[in-house]
């Protein structure tokens, strides 16, 4: 098993990283050395999980560029690009990844000599941020680069949110008084703090903005002490962000209402719980470990009679998810753990039973009433029927 390491460091001085780092490429060039950068690796084979850590971390394993042929475009771009963030963190400019890609495409058409570092499209210039991340161990955020998602459509009668500005000035945003308009939080969440104004029972996350929206407006938060999360399909940075912070400073049972299909297991509330292996370096403060599977699970489908279908392996999609569930049972640290084997059986039945049953089923168990599935949630919570 490799060697669990710090996640990354605190409080990292970002410039000052940055400038020894360039002062050893520079010094090894002058020395006639190979400049060397190294990374963390992150990949599902560096990935550890702990239950009592929660999420993914990284193991020791790194990626080594060493300056030769092949490489000396890698490490100029690395280099190129760095200074463009950090020209952006010294004058308090920020950036999505788009932008960045754009901003280096116009100074490089102002000089030709640097037309070897010119990017064919964004996803070039997208690996090479990455990269600067998880080489110097920080978030794309503390690099003044912010991904254009949202923390989820959001809403409560109980809470309230101050968000501290950059400029130092607070906004306080009291959710009760949105009226039909979601709270949707950008990024960074990490500059929020919350508050209740009575106590709030749950927090319930559901995989579908738009069943979201319709448990919203049929009075879901205005019947239950609560906070009600569209997390819009795979969770975004955003929405991780979000959770965790909830997660934290709420301390509230929080529970995932989605699809019972293999995607959904791995790409969406895996993602959600415990991180990816794509963020090893982010999963700390981007995973909420305390968040449990409300469903849909394989009882449901039983217990409710809920309408469901075959998947069909002949679908290249469906086929690909469900040799993604064979390989997450042998290899994911996640579904090893024996704290998540509940969530590795589920995985097993749907492997062995090749079916799917959608969220929005719960919707065909009374079509008379339309609070039903409200009262299917909450029976379910009340009942302990959850991983």
């Amino acid at each position: 098993m490799a060697k669990l390491i710090r996640v990354r460091e605190l409080n990292i001085d970002i410039p000052k990283e940055a400038r020894l780092l360039a002062e050893q490429m520079l010094s090894d060039l002058e020395k006639s050395k190979r400049p060397v950068l190294e990374a963390v690796k992150t990949s599902l084979d560096n990935s550890i999980y702990d239950h009592k850590v929660g999420f993914l971390t990284p193991g020791d394993k790194m990626v080594r560029t060493e300056l030769n042929v092949s490489s000396v475009q890698k490490l100029a771009r690395v280099v190129f690009v760095l200074e463009i963030m950090l020209r952006n963190l010294d004058i308090g400019a920020v950036n999505t990844k788009r932008e960045l890609y754009y901003i280096s495409k116009g100074l490089i058409k102002g000089d030709k000599r640097m037309k070897p570092l010119d990017f064919e499209d964004q996803n070039d210039s997208d690996s090479i941020i990455d990269f600067i991340g998880d080489m110097l161990r920080v978030y794309r955020e503390e690099l003044n680069c912010f991904a254009n998602d949202r923390g989820g459509q959001t809403y409560s009668q109980q809470l309230i949110v101050t968000e501290t500005l950059p400029d130092g000035d607070k906004a306080v945003v009291d959710l009760s008084t949105l009226g039909t308009t979601p709270f949707q939080p950008k990024n960074k969440p990490q500059s929020l703090k919350l508050k209740v104004k009575k106590k709030i029972d749950f927090v319930l996350i559901v995989e579908s903005e738009g069943t979201a929206n319709t448990l919203q407006t049929m009075g879901f938060t205005r019947r239950n002490n609560c906070i009600l999360l569209g997390a819009q399909g795979v969770p975004s940075n955003g929405v991780r962000g979000w959770c965790k912070l909830i997660q934290d400073q709420l301390d509230v049972p929080m529970y995932f209402f989605g699809d019972l299909d293999a995607y959904t297991l791995q790409n969406i509330f895996r993602t959600l719980k415990a991180g990816s292996a794509a963020s090893l370096i982010r999963n700390a403060d981007f995973s909420a470990p305390n968040v449990k599977f409300l469903g849909v699970l394989p009882d449901d489908v039983k217990r409710y009679d809920l309408p469901h279908y075959k998947v069909k392996e002949s679908d290249p999609v469906e086929a690909r998810a469900l040799k993604k569930a064979k390989d997450a049972l042998e290899n994911d640290p996640f579904f090893l753990d024996k704290k998540n084997k509940g969530l590795a059986d589920i995985c097993r039945w749907l492997i062995k039973e090749k079916i799917r049953c959608e969220q929005q089923s719960f919707f065909s168990v009374d079509p008379r009433d339309p609070i039903k599935t409200e009262k299917l949630i909450l029976e379910k919570i009340k009942r302990g029927s959850y991983v």
